[in-house]
């Protein structure tokens, strides 16, 4: 696949960098290469991503950073299965827990809450960071839901990560996913409350917790853009038929011009040979 060539390979993180250097030098530009592409589309054109990803397999599939970068490719595009196996492939090349709450929801997405569920008890996630055990918990919750807990998975959310009025990265999307499992509930009153404190979190936009929040409020937006675009093409296709219409008269009336001329010269000749 075309790559720009303003994309280099130095863009990639450091880390990953120093993987690459135990392959010749050409074929780590390359890989690197594909790798800045995946990371560059994974969030609007997964597809194209995965694309990227399956190039960047081919060439280095011992390299813990590609079967790493494969597997976000996969679960991007709701390859589940698939991203599973390079997930596991690249824990066991490093390994690292980083990559357990992503295992478990890979387990999700291929119909088995129950095994994400044991995940989230298993030892390593003790081993993980904060930011992980909160991702874990999230999961857990996720398949309470999934399996129709869904008191469980409002229980499951509460921690001292969600009590905390400090805003972590992760804070928005604790915040929501609770909001949002008290909403399942019908405690629709602290759900409001909870995507409030979702959207004072959420600096970056990563939850649509305004629009839960106009939801529950019974506001209704108007998409002005697309009315404008609406009008701009119904007046399209007016003036389309209308030039049109003004051809097929223009046409009419010539045709008529030159039959009128046609019927004048036949009388002429006519004439003549009285």
């Amino acid at each position: 696949m075309p790559i720009p060539d303003d994309v280099t390979g130095d863009e990639i993180d450091k880390d990953v960098k120093q993987e690459l250097m135990s392959l010749p030098r050409t074929l780590a530009e390359d890989v690197a290469r594909n790798l800045v592409m995946v990371a560059k589309l994974l969030d609007e054109e997964p597809e194209q991503a995965y694309a990227y990803s399956r190039i960047a397999l081919r060439l280095a599939s011992r390299v813990a950073a590609v079967r790493e970068a494969a597997g976000f490719a996969s679960y991007a595009t709701g390859k589940y299965a698939e991203a599973l196996a390079e997930f596991r492939a690249a824990r066991r090349m490093t390994g690292s827990v980083e990559l357990w709450p992503v295992m478990a929801d890979c387990e999700r997405g291929m119909g088995r809450p129950e095994r994400a569920l044991a995940m989230a008890g298993e030892p390593e996630v003790q081993k993980l960071d904060k930011a992980g055990q909160v991702e874990m918990r999230l999961v857990a919750a996720g398949a309470r839901k999934d399996m129709g807990q869904a008191e469980a998975a409002v229980v499951t959310l509460q921690s001292p990560e969600l009590a905390s009025h400090s805003v972590q990265p992760w804070t928005a999307r604790l915040r929501y996913a609770y909001a949002d499992a008290l909403l399942d509930v019908g405690r629709e009153a602290e759900a409001r409350e909870w995507f409030a404190k979702a959207l004072e979190a959420d600096q970056g936009g990563t939850t649509n917790a305004s629009d839960r929040l106009a939801e529950l409020d019974g506001v209704e937006f108007t998409d002005v853009l697309s009315e404008i675009e609406e009008v701009e093409d119904a007046k399209d296709t007016e003036d389309a038929v209308t030039e049109e219409k003004a051809e097929e008269d223009a046409e009419a009336g010539a045709g008529a011009g030159a039959g009128e001329v046609q019927d004048e010269g036949a009388d002429a000749e006519g004439g003549e040979r009285k």
